[in-house]
Order: structure tokens, then sequence, then C-alpha cells
């Protein structure tokens, strides 16, 4: 029978995130079972939840992971799988005895599902050229709106992978596409309301794909439930791909919210590659160079920064024991599995300006500093304290870089070849400043970008892309400098 049907075969799912996107919630709670999503709750209840949590490692009790989101201490190795090995992409239903064959090891582990048994359905499409067709669309959300934002969520995988989708209006299609709630005579597996299951889809060849039509459905916004982002990933998994360990990726199994300049993980490529190919790049006629034709129009500049190709305005280990990363007007989280979603800066910190010179937080009166020109702006968690911003008036405009030194407690600032240490809660004598960074750290670059202390007792210094790490001599340690994307960011090499 024609349409959005539900299969025998079992689902990928995708569940919300934590409300707020770049938050602080201290940790998250994967909820795995047979025949049940991943969802979202305050923490307080059983079942499906995001909690918070102190910082720590993960515990599983046999019917759940906990993964804390720490900082990543640059130098070590990447973060260990989300999911136990087995649980992830499509399950079968209880009559056919299916595997996964998943490589969860290794450096790069890809969110390939590959079935084991021939009586599983192929763990990829045997054609490369397939139909989609629309049967329901969201309530919230206009038709047209909507049809760009799946024709979108293709689009992130066509551009990567020689497999193309074309939309047809009427008759069958070899992905089927829909919207329904708690119940519908076209699927067995209803949905739970707002906020918890986003979607579901079958395994290749089956093709269904459907979204919780009680969701708030948008575009171009941080309100509501991005359709792109969530169909793309619905589209991975009806393409053959489980879920990724990377949180960060699109085929993660949790939605960390509206990315305006969203773009595949590495991790996604290389799946999607391993099941597809490569895309081969179009021969161009002799003579002419790729992107330069006349007729094509140029796209203004985006102000929005790309945390793997642009780089630090300041860099903060602050409030919530989170690491904050800034470039223009927009701040995110560096966690140990990557980059949180990018927030406009006064979304946290009201009243804060963008593109500033130096941040650094304070444990020891539990104040943030930000500056900026001659200014410098004060805040106790996210509240600008009275009176802020003030004028600099005993040190220099212009700062590069700040970060709080527990050895001393005093709180050191750069600019050009020289820093000042401050103490701020006593007289800080500055007539013997500055001083030259290279007489107090071996090996460390001046104009620097970025500075942090960071509570494994190294500092890391950021300048052009690049860090250097000091260790408790104050001396640049061997191997560095290093690339500040794949390592603090988590970029592809």
């Amino acid at each position: 029978m024609d349409g959005p049907q539900c299969s025998r075969w079992g689902w990928g799912e995708l569940s919300a995130g934590p409300p707020g996107g770049l938050g602080v919630t201290a940790g998250v709670r994967v909820v795995l079972g047979w025949g049940r999503g991943y969802g979202a709750r305050d923490g307080r209840g059983s079942g499906r939840h995001y909690g918070a949590r102190p910082r720590g490692g993960g515990e599983g009790d046999g019917a759940s992971i906990r993964v804390a989101l720490r900082p990543r201490m640059p130098g070590q190795g990447r973060a260990g799988p989300l999911l136990p090995p087995g649980t992830e992409g499509w399950r079968p239903g209880p009559s056919v005895p299916c595997g996964l064959g998943r490589g969860l090891g290794g450096p790069s582990p890809s969110p390939l599902a590959q079935p084991l048994s021939p009586l599983c359905p192929p763990g990829r499409w045997r054609r490369k050229h397939l139909t989609y067709r629309i049967y329901r669309y969201p309530r919230d959300m206009g038709t047209s709106a909507a049809r760009e934002a799946i024709q979108a969520a293709f689009g992130y995988w066509s551009d990567v992978a020689p497999v193309t989708f074309r939309e047809v209006r009427h008759g069958p299609a070899d992905i089927r596409i829909s919207f329904h709630g708690a119940s519908s005579w076209t699927c067995s597996r209803p949905f739970d309301g707002p906020g918890k299951v986003l979607a579901h889809a079958d395994v290749p060849e089956e093709g269904s794909v459907h979204f919780d039509e009680a969701e708030l459905w948008t575009e171009g916004t941080y309100r509501g439930v991005n359709l792109r982002i969530i169909a793309a990933h619905e589209i991975g998994h009806a393409l053959g791909l489980g879920h990724s360990r990377y949180p960060t990726a699109l085929m993660a199994p949790v939605y960390s919210g509206y990315r305006p300049h969203f773009r595949l993980h590495f991790d996604d490529i290389d799946g999607i590659r391993a099941l597809y190919g490569k895309k081969t790049p179009p021969v161009m006629p002799s003579g002419t160079l790729p992107g330069l034709s006349p007729t094509t129009p140029s796209l203004p500049p985006t102000k929005v920064p790309d945390p793997c190709a642009d780089g630090l305005d300041a860099l903060m280990f602050g409030p919530y024991e989170q690491t904050y990363a800034f470039r223009g007007g927009y701040v995110w989280t560096v966690t140990d599995f990557g980059t949180g979603p990018l927030k406009e800066i006064p979304a946290l910190w009201k009243g804060l300006p963008g593109h500033l010179d130096a941040a650094v937080h304070s444990p020891r009166t539990g104040r943030s500093y930000f500056f900026k020109g001659d200014k410098v702006w004060r805040y106790r968690g996210f509240q600008l304290d009275p009176g802020y911003p003030k004028a600099l008036t005993r040190v220099p405009a212009k700062m590069d870089a700040a970060f709080y030194w527990p050895g001393n407690k005093k709180i050191f600032l750069f600019k050009g070849t020289g820093y000042w240490q401050w103490d701020e809660l006593a007289w800080s004598d500055f007539g013997g400043y500055p001083r030259k960074i290279s007489q107090l750290f071996s090996g460390v670059p001046s104009q620097l970008d970025a500075a942090v202390a960071w509570e494994n007792g190294r500092l890391y210094f950021f300048k052009g892309g690049q860090y250097w790490r000091v260790n408790a001599q104050l001396r640049v340690e061997k191997g560095y400098p290093r690339r500040t994307a794949e390592r603090w960011m988590h970029c592809a090499a």
C-alpha cells in the first residue's frame, strides 16, 4: 500500500536536548531501551530524560549511560562512545534475528550500521537515485517553508556522497515523509507529545520518515525545533546510518539546538561515504575555474563565525565550570566532545558587546571580567555588576588575553610582548609592569589571541589557529604548538 506507513522493522529516533541550547547543564543522561526513544525531561523523574548532575565520569546501570560534558583536555584521547555497542542504529522486530556491525573502537568511528544477518534488510539503498514524497506537513509551518527545509536536509547528504533525491507529488516514492501525533492510521509507533521523541525513521529500503506534529517546527530561528536539521538526521537513518558517538555530529542521538550555519561533522561524512562512496567532482570545461562564473551571484559575507576556520577573540573557563569561546558577536561552549551551538553573546551576558579583546573568570571571587577597548565589564554569573562597565585607568586599552592563575590567585593580563599581574582584592603596584612575557613563560609567543589556565595545572596560549601548552615549570611542552581547531574544536584534520 502506498503511503507513509511504519514497517515491522525498528526506527532510528531523535529526542530533544536540554532547553536553551547553549546552557549550563553539567551532564547528559541518554536512556536506552527496547521500544523507547531518547527523551528530554528535567531530571526529577525516571524514564527518558536529560539530567543535570555533578561533573564526573560516565556510569552505566544497564538501562542508561551517563556522559559528563567535561571540557576536554587537549592532548587526551577522544571521548568514549556515547552509546554502548549493539544499541545504536535501527532495531529489528523480535521475529528476525538481526544484529549490528558497528565499529566503535579506534580514533574515528563511523556512524555506519551494517546488518549481519542475510534475513535483515540491506544496510543501504541498492540504488543511488531516490525519490521522496511529503504526505503531510507540519501545522505551524507553511508548506513552502517546510518543503524548502526538507529539500535542504536531503542536500546535506547529496553534497558529500553520490546520491540524488527528487521530490514527487503523486504516486509511490522511495522515502515517504509525514507528520503525525499520538495516533495515526499509517504508523503503529505513536509519538509522545512536545519535547520528547521528535522523529523516527525506518531502515533502507523501507523508507518511512515521520515527525511529531505536536512539536513547533521552525526554520531560521532558535524558537521551536529546526525542521531542516531534524529532517537531515532522520534522512541519515533512512539512508542506513546509525547514531554517532560524537554529540556535535548530525547523527548524534540528541538534538542540541538550532545552528544557523550548520554543516556535517566529519563522522557524518565518513559514515555516508562508507555506504555510498565519495562524490566525484564534475569535470570542468577546459579554461574555466570553478566558482568564478560571472553568472554566479556572490553571497554576502557571513558574520557568524566558524569554530573550525576562524580564530578566537577570547577563551574563558567560566561560570558553571564551562569553557566559553568568543568570536565576533558570538559565544559557544567547548566540551569534551566538541563545540556547542553558537549563541549571540547578549543571550547569555546581557549588555556585553561582541568583538571582545579578552575574558577571564575568577574562582576566587566568582566574577567574570570582559575587556574591550578601554573598558571592562564585570559579571557575577550572567548578571552585570552595578556600576559597570568601567574605564581601564592603570593598564592600557585593547588587551590581548587574560587568565586567572590559581598558583598566586592573581589575574594575568597580556598585551603585545608584556604582561601585568592584578590582585582583585588588594592594591596592585603596576610600577614594574609591563614585564616581558618571554621572561616568565619560556617559548610563549607575543601578540596573543587568548589564554586560559586549566584545572590540570597547565596554561594554554592561543594565537593564529595554534596553541601552546605550558607546564608547571612555565615552559612550553614538547610537541607544541598544535592546531586549535583539531584539538579544541574537534574539527576534522
